[in-house]
């Protein structure tokens, strides 16, 4: 989100935002069964995380913002977790390549925004992977996802899910800063490859 400390939404200094703590909030994942929820995607389709065969990278977010628009809220970028969204969506961008040779056989980015808004972040970002919308926080409610309340707003905790099979191998959380989460998946990715 812009502030007026800091307008670029891919240049921060992370040493200015306070990090998140691990509240224990996503301890519950690792070993659960993904549930069959259809969530649209930016790409146009539906997508069931629990039907997709093979690897899969989800990384969670609260909500991109749009340059020169103000924060949802004041001192948006004081709340721990909040700000990122977009360095974290461009990291995985610039690593998409490498996190499929690593053997992740889809990328995907999940936010409770509705998807007209995320396929403007979809295309001016220039992702190759699909947003997917849990606008009604069906599968955050379903997996107990970790959510803050801001504005109104229930918005997901930032986080990051490898998927095997329908299955949650490794959940990353809490995830800071967001532009290194990505890299910190490929690592594992690397080295956890699948038989």
């Amino acid at each position: 989100m812009v502030s007026s400390s800091q307008p670029n939404l891919n240049e921060v200094d992370w040493s200015k935002i306070p990090a998140p703590e691990d509240d224990g909030g996503a301890r519950h994942l690792t070993g659960r069964a993904v549930p069959d929820v259809a969530l649209a995607a930016t790409d146009g389709t539906e997508v069931s995380l629990a039907g997709i065969l093979g690897r899969v990278v989800v990384f969670a977010y609260p909500r991109t913002g749009v340059p020169g628009q103000i924060s949802p809220v004041p001192d948006w970028d004081m709340i721990p977790g909040a700000r990122g969204c977009t360095p974290q969506a461009c990291a995985y961008r610039d690593l998409h390549k490498e996190l499929t040779g690593a053997g992740a056989a889809r990328v995907f980015g999940l936010s409770t925004q509705d998807t007209a808004y995320q396929r403007e972040a979809a295309r001016r970002l220039h992702l190759p992977f699909p947003l997917l919308s849990d606008e009604k926080l069906a599968l955050a409610t379903a997996l107990r996802l970790p959510v803050m309340d801001v504005g109104g707003m229930t918005l997901i905790k930032r986080l990051a899910l490898v998927i095997d099979d329908g299955r949650i191998a490794k959940a990353f959380y809490p995830v800071f800063p967001p532009d290194r989460n990505a890299g910190d998946v490929l690592a594992w990715l690397r080295q956890n490859g699948r038989a």
